[in-house]
């Protein structure tokens, strides 16, 4: 595993952090980390140096703390709080698409109040994590030298709090949701129609997920379509697309320069680096990951587009 090691923070991401359970058709591992913010973070760190922004309650335990340090993550925006951290369990079908929640236990979640440490309030790249849009407004205010932010939801924000969601869209310059979360917000079908209409609302560019048919990523000046790197070993899916948000973040924060090009590279890029992050439960495949590796499935997923 390469770490990145920098003075400064080049991204931030906010997000849950938590402890769960999972049952797939294989294995049913328990009490292993999950939330969006350490597969972000994780999916991030091969590209730049990355902050954490979250908390986690008293029995939140010190091994997952050194191995969110082993990727180089700086963890000064996690707040330890007294009382359980957030914990979610589930169970996917036999397919590893759909899946049924068996728990969810907010814990301290329940009352974070995000506050960015002083050394992330200049970082100029930003990851808000689908946390609730008054949150993503509250910490976004302290991101004074933010100069590209990104921002991350889910169905449950679009059904309960549109209008947050929507105070939040005008202030970012990327929305990236999946296709389901992209017509629930829009009321369209059709995903160009709904790019299109978020586009409308402020942000510069969107990316709609597909799962394991891709992503699509549409701004003002055309349409890119990445593949999903068909992955031969799918273990976990949990944390895919925290993943790919993380990665992309990572890659443009290391690149220093938002372009189209540099947009479409780092789809890429994080298209293969959460293809590893399936293969294992948890941060397990992450773990053994270089930056070699990275690299071979890139140029692979290169290879399998090309004309």
């Amino acid at each position: 595993m390469k770490q990145i090691d920098s003075s400064a923070v080049k991204v931030w991401m906010v997000g849950s952090i938590g402890i769960d359970d999972i049952q797939t058709r294989t294995a049913d591992r328990k009490n292993l980390m999950g939330g969006s913010l350490p597969y972000g973070t994780v999916a991030s760190s091969f590209s730049a140096k990355t902050g954490a922004v979250g908390v986690v309650g008293s029995d939140f335990p010190v091994a997952f703390d050194k191995r969110l340090q082993s990727f180089g993550i700086d963890l000064q925006g996690i707040q330890r709080k007294t009382g359980p951290t957030f914990r979610w369990a589930c169970k996917y079908d036999d397919n590893m698409i759909e899946r049924t929640t068996l728990l969810t236990e907010l814990g301290v979640f329940a009352e974070f109040m995000p506050e960015l440490p002083a050394s992330f309030r200049h970082a100029p790249y930003v990851l808000l994590g689908n946390i609730q849009p008054e949150l993503q407004l509250h910490v976004l205010k302290q991101a004074v030298g933010a100069r590209f932010v990104a921002l991350d939801t889910m169905n449950l924000w679009i059904e309960i709090a549109q209008p947050a969601l929507r105070k939040v869209i005008r202030r970012v310059d990327l929305v990236t949701l999946n296709d389901g979360e992209a017509r629930m917000l829009t009321g369209k079908w059709n995903l160009c129609a709904c790019a299109e209409t978020i586009l409308k609302m402020g942000p510069k560019f969107v990316v709609i997920k597909k799962g394991e048919h891709g992503a699509l990523l549409v701004s003002h000046k055309g349409i890119f379509i990445v593949p999903a790197y068909p992955v031969r070993k799918l273990v976990d899916p949990t944390g895919a697309g925290d993943s790919y948000a993380g990665a992309f973040m990572g890659y443009l924060a290391r690149a220093g320069r938002v372009t189209d090009g540099v947009m479409r590279e780092a789809l890429i890029f994080a298209s293969a680096v959460a293809s590893f992050g399936v293969e294992g439960f948890s941060l397990d495949r992450f773990e053994r990951l270089s930056s070699a590796d990275i690299k071979t499935r890139v140029d692979e997923l290169k290879r399998m587009v090309a004309i």
